[in-house]
């Protein structure tokens, strides 16, 4: 048996996406975009040219096309809910959604 022990690795490689966009969902329901610039191993997230998507205040599950600019942020890694790339990222139509009258 081979025992490993000491430290735990994290499940996502962000180096790969240091310096380069990302976009971050984080629990509340706010998402932003901006250009990662640091981590640690909590999954704290440095963010530079921050962007928010504002929600929808009918339904805040929505973002809506208006945005605010934040700047340097942190996101702290208890919040963060996804991390990913926006370059080579499209948005779809969900082919879940049921047509009306269906």
């Amino acid at each position: 048996m081979v025992f490993q022990s000491g430290r735990k690795e994290t499940v996502l490689d962000l180096a790969k996406f240091v310096d380069k966009g990302v976009q971050v969902k984080l629990t509340g329901g706010r998402q932003v975009t901006g250009t990662l610039k640091g981590y640690d191993q909590l999954l704290n997230l440095v963010l530079d040219e921050a962007v928010e998507f504002l929600r929808d205040p009918d339904d805040p599950l929505k973002t809506t096309d208006q945005t605010r600019r934040l700047g340097l942020i942190v996101c702290r890694g208890t919040a963060v809910m996804l991390v990913s790339p926006t370059d080579g990222t499209d948005e779809i139509a969900n082919p879940f959604i049921q047509p009306d009258g269906a």
